[in-house]
């Protein structure tokens, strides 16, 4: 591949992010093409109101990655946004345009639906999310399209489609096979935190997603596992969103 003179940047839009899974993956990824003018880098801002600096100082930036707790409050700064975006109500890609003009995707959706299909079984027609943050809009949408009822599980609960942890009865469990953690809580270095739920109830029938991986077990997938429970963790779910988001930025 022809070296192209004029550098490419992108970058992960967050808060606290020192540590980036993206950061790693890309700046691998541009070493392995050999695109030695690609560079990844965090923009990591106290407060999304200083959003447009980032534009104003890094004129090359082509394409950035959006995570907590901006995937919501980016949008009103963006030009457009894509359809499935909007429905979900949550960006975590926007593209630069060749006129400067920034459009919103969500490649979580892809990334989530991808990585969990495979793991699906007939009796999966219910699903619980833990969390409400702008992950758990892109679990709620792939989870529809795949005809799979679900509830979201808050510690404030607002509508019908919200529930509180102190509402999870055996019944709840019992009746919802999936479960999908959206929070934090868990991450590494606070690894022996979890989400409040009646793991007693857990059964091998259900599958726990986690879209935490560090650490690779989290404490909610360990006691899935010990009551029998399929499991997974959110590795892969990055590593396909993160490609999504490549080919979005490369169209």
């Amino acid at each position: 591949m022809a070296k192209e003179e004029k550098s490419r940047l992108f970058g992960l839009l967050g808060r606290d992010i020192s540590y980036s899974f993206s950061r790693g993956y890309f700046s691998k990824k541009f070493t392995q093409l050999n695109l030695e003018n690609h560079n990844y880098v965090n923009f990591d801002l106290p407060k999304i109101e200083d959003f447009p600096s980032i534009l104003e100082d890094n004129e090359s930036v082509l394409g950035i990655n959006v995570t907590i707790p901006y995937k919501e409050a980016v949008i009103p700064y963006l030009d457009k946004i894509d359809k499935t975006a909007k429905e979900i109500g949550a960006v975590n890609t926007i593209k630069i345009t060749k006129r400067g003009n920034l459009k919103g995707y969500n490649s979580d959706v892809v990334g989530f639906e991808k990585s969990i299909t495979p793991l699906l079984k007939k009796h999966h027609k219910k699903a619980l999310i833990l969390g409400t943050g702008g992950a758990s809009k892109a679990i709620a949408y792939a989870l529809k399209r795949n005809d799979i009822k679900y509830k979201f599980v808050s510690r404030n609960p607002e509508g019908k489609k919200q529930i509180s942890y102190a509402d999870l009865s055996r019944e709840i469990i019992e009746d919802y096979t999936l479960i999908v953690n959206s929070t934090p809580l868990g991450t590494s270095p606070h690894v022996n935190n979890c989400p409040n739920i009646p793991y007693q109830f857990i059964t091998p029938n259900h599958l726990l997603y986690d879209l935490i991986y560090n650490p690779q077990v989290s404490k909610f997938l360990a006691n899935g596992r010990q009551k029998g429970a399929s499991i997974k963790n959110g590795y892969e779910m990055l590593e396909l969103q993160a490609e999504e988001s490549w080919r979005i930025w490369n169209s």
